[in-house]
């Protein structure tokens, strides 16, 4: 009996999935659209600068719809591409912002987290900072001690569990930069709270971080 021939397949002997590229296609160009919408019009929100980006290219599948990390890639290549040294130099300026209030709330465990960490910020961004204390209201207190102004805000986070929390925060002004300090519990140094991005333990440079940053630019 004649033996049979073994045939070997690879994904490359499938057929082309056009469909894919398409789908990869239109990821890419909403992502595009999305960053340009982000760094252009002050827009924060990934999910709605991601839906406007896919309104305006007139892609309606959500499953062309890209992640918050392909996103935040493309609005670092759009900054890069359209901003260079001067955006460099803006992001130098507001870590450097970010040090001068770190050390001086160095008591109160600073971390930077956010776009001026990330190397996404633009000039409309806030220097964001997480602070600790127990009770964290006493941060307002240090604050007024030092004759420092500030106005009172508050952020809803989604937790890891899915419930929401309030986070208090105090905002005040610096050299034409906002600056907001986030208050936590020093408990809350173990674990950040979940990124905007992508749902991760956010990222928090404590001022020894900063300093480095600032030193290796």
């Amino acid at each position: 009996m004649p033996s049979r021939k073994r045939i070997h397949t690879t994904i490359f002997d499938k057929p082309f999935d056009r469909s894919s590229k398409k789908l990869n296609q239109a990821r890419r160009r909403i992502a595009a659209e999305a960053a340009r919408i982000m760094a252009t019009q002050a827009q924060y929100n990934f999910r709605i600068a991601k839906q406007k980006a896919a309104e305006r290219l007139g892609i309606n599948s959500r499953t062309a719809l890209p992640s918050n990390i392909e996103v935040e890639d493309a609005l670092r290549a759009y900054q890069q591409f359209y901003g260079g040294h001067q955006h460099d130099t803006q992001i130098q300026k507001m870590r450097q912002i970010a040090l001068r209030v770190m050390r001086s709330l160095e008591s109160f465990c600073p971390r930077l987290v956010g776009p001026v960490l990330e190397g996404t910020a633009d000039k409309h961004s806030r220097v964001s900072l997480h602070v600790f204390n127990d009770p964290p209201d006493e941060i307002a207190i240090h604050l007024m001690d030092h004759g420092l102004s500030f106005r009172n805000e508050q952020r809803k986070i989604r937790w890891y569990d899915g419930s929401f929390r309030q986070v208090p925060l105090l905002v005040t002004d610096s050299d034409e930069v906002t600056i907001e300090l986030a208050l936590f519990s020093f408990v809350d140094l173990r674990q950040a709270p979940p990124s905007p991005v992508d749902g991760r333990p956010q990222k928090r440079a404590p001022l020894s971080e900063v300093e480095c940053l600032l030193a290796g630019a």
